[in-house]
């Protein structure tokens, strides 16, 4: 599975397996994408990024950290500081993806102007 940010500067290439997609409706995750994310998983050490220098972390809480491109300001990452996994967001991945989007979290913080689609509800899980 390959991606990229909108502008090319940081792409990357995962090569090991990846979690169905996770909708998360949390205040950080709406206010950095505009509206909810959607993202995949992977294992850290599976994850190859190509123009790492153009990437930007940016540590959002005391426990979790988001990849952002410096240039376009794709948000193309996020991930536990503890955790051997990393998210992916669904939007940056090239081409077909053969997941889906089987459960969302953090729903009760969801914004008004939306409905949700019509999946599970239940709280994140890994690989």
């Amino acid at each position: 599975m390959r991606g990229s940010c909108l502008c090319g500067a940081v792409k990357y290439q995962v090569d090991g397996g990846l979690r169905p997609i996770v909708g998360c409706h949390c205040t950080q995750c709406r206010k950095t994408s505009g509206h909810y994310v959607a993202a995949t998983q992977a294992l850290t050490g599976d994850l190859r990024i190509d123009g790492e220098s153009n990437l930007s972390w940016y540590q959002s809480s005391e426990s979790a950290k988001r990849g952002f491109c410096k240039t376009c300001g794709s948000q193309l990452f996020w991930t536990e500081l503890s955790s051997a996994f990393t998210s992916i967001m669904a939007g940056t991945i090239d081409g077909e993806t053969g997941l889906v989007m089987d459960r969302q979290i953090h729903s009760e913080l969801k914004g008004d102007y939306y409905s949700l689609p019509n999946v599970e509800t239940v709280g994140q899980t890994t690989l």
